[in-house]
């Protein structure tokens, strides 16, 4: 079972979950740390204060990623390490880890996807107003100028954002995430707005900062849905209900990708929110709608769908006892191949799947490995419908598992492990998991291992 020649096969992490380091060598604060100082937000009291200590551990974390033959690692940049304040004055310091970070990256042939924003946004603009600011997306953009002026002598894979679905949704209206606001429904599209603006103007910084051809995208976080059957009405009703939105929350697909992909707000979205959009100012939607080279997926679970007796599209619950991951997701490997295809079908833009994977209850076994099956089953069956879309024809370019390595889970602390390398946190050892080398055999394999029972 071959993938595409040209198919990358990659890791992912992010800067606040895994770098620790977070009040060392002139790093300002984010809304995370914010975040972890609020009694009972996050679970047992933890924090990412130290995480899995990947600031000091880079190297060693590098070799490891190399030892499995890791093609590229998807990492984002700390905004608040290398701006303290968020604008103004750089931080030395914190350039300098991220150069020392792509070097050895490259030195092992493994070559860097940079997500620009992944949650951790500095608290001192959050004081400032945070999103809600209208400069804000100059900030981002000026930020972004800075990074890729620093790195872009050797990066050429680039992020604008990391799923704003969940950092606007769940942090501004929700409240369940940093920075744990619940403003009122007028006020988080007003910061979506922003947060879109955002994305664009900082699509133009990084075409002009980059030396090196840039290749740039956005990694969305993804509402998926399977048709019950491959009838030509329970696919409809499953696209149907893919594209929709139904309720006054920006959690939907089509509330992010229609503006970045197609230049406009989804009709049924600017019908059921009304008055509530904020006033949107000539040319900012072309603003928005820049130029991209693929769009990120991160793809986790799904709902089946089929078409009614009535006509309509409804959701088909799952059957009593379906397997379930540790953190209560549904295993859904469907998504891969149905989601891929929905998503190309609509915005006819190539695709990379920037995040999949499970977290398990992982321990280190008597004879000192840590034995994964449910990972591996779970990683094995996603990328067999992922080689369902490539047959199709939809145009895939990588994969990359969440998560290299167990690392601080944002509010469930380091109780959910997704990780293929085990962290023993109070000695910050790591352990590959069976997982890894079963990636490993996948990887050296170009997808063929994927047809081989592991065990």
């Amino acid at each position: 079972m071959k993938f595409p020649a040209d198919f990358v096969w990659g890791v992912a992490t992010a800067a606040y979950q895994v770098e620790g380091a977070a009040f060392e060598d002139g790093k300002g604060p984010s809304v995370w740390d914010m975040m972890c100082r609020r009694e009972g937000a996050i679970w047992n009291g933890q924090n990412g204060e130290v995480a899995i200590d990947h600031y000091h551990r880079y190297q060693e974390d590098v070799a490891l990623m190399a030892a499995l033959g890791i093609q590229a690692y998807r990492f984002s940049i700390s905004w608040p390490r290398v701006l303290p304040a968020g604008t103004g004055r750089p931080n030395p310091a914190g350039l300098a880890f991220y150069d020392r970070l792509v070097d050895a990256l490259l030195a092992a042939n493994i070559t860097p996807y940079i997500t620009l924003f992944h949650w951790d946004y500095p608290f001192e603009l959050y004081c400032r107003g945070g999103w809600l600011n209208p400069a804000s997306p100059d900030w981002f953009a000026d930020y972004a100028t800075l990074v890729v002026g620093q790195l872009g002598d050797r990066v050429s894979h680039w992020m604008t954002h990391n799923e704003p679905q969940c950092f606007i949704g769940l942090g501004l209206q929700d409240g369940r995430i940093a920075p744990g606001d619940r403003l009122g429904f007028g006020e988080v599209l007003r910061a979506a707005h922003h947060a879109l603006l955002a994305h664009g103007k900082s699509v133009q910084a990084i075409r002009a900062a980059c030396k090196l051809p840039s290749q740039v995208g956005v990694a969305f976080g993804t509402l998926n849905t399977i048709p019950a059957t491959n009838t030509p009405e329970d696919i409809e009703a499953a696209r149907q209900v893919m594209f929709s939105i139904t309720k006054r929350n920006v959690l939907p697909n089509t509330w992010w990708f229609d503006p970045i992909l197609l230049g406009h707000y989804p009709l049924d979205g600017l019908s059921l929110f009304g008055n509530a959009m904020p006033d949107i100012q000539p040319g900012e939607m072309e603003t928005i709608r820049q130029p991209i080279d693929f769009i990120g997926l991160n793809m986790y679970q799904g709902e089946t769908v089929r078409r009614g007796e009535a006509g309509l599209a409804e959701k088909v619950p799952f059957p009593m006892g379906h397997p379930m991951t540790a953190v209560k997701w549904f295993v859904s490997p469907e998504i891969l191949h149905w989601g891929t295809r929905f998503f190309y079908e609509r915005y006819r833009t190539p695709i990379m799947i920037t995040e999949s994977g499970s977290a398990e209850i992982d321990r280190v076994s008597l004879d000192g490995k840590v034995h994964d099956p449910q990972r591996i089953d779970y990683a094995r069956r996603h990328l067999l419908e992922l080689h369902k879309a490539l047959e199709e024809g939809i145009p895939v370019g990588g994969y990359f598992h969440w998560t290299i390595m167990d690392n601080f889970e944002w509010v469930e602390g380091v109780k959910d492990r997704f990780g293929m390398i085990f962290v023993d946190y109070p000695t910050q050892k790591r352990i590959p998991k069976d997982s890894a080398l079963w990636y490993q055999k996948v990887i050296a394999s170009h997808g063929d291992y994927l047809d081989e029972d592991p065990y």
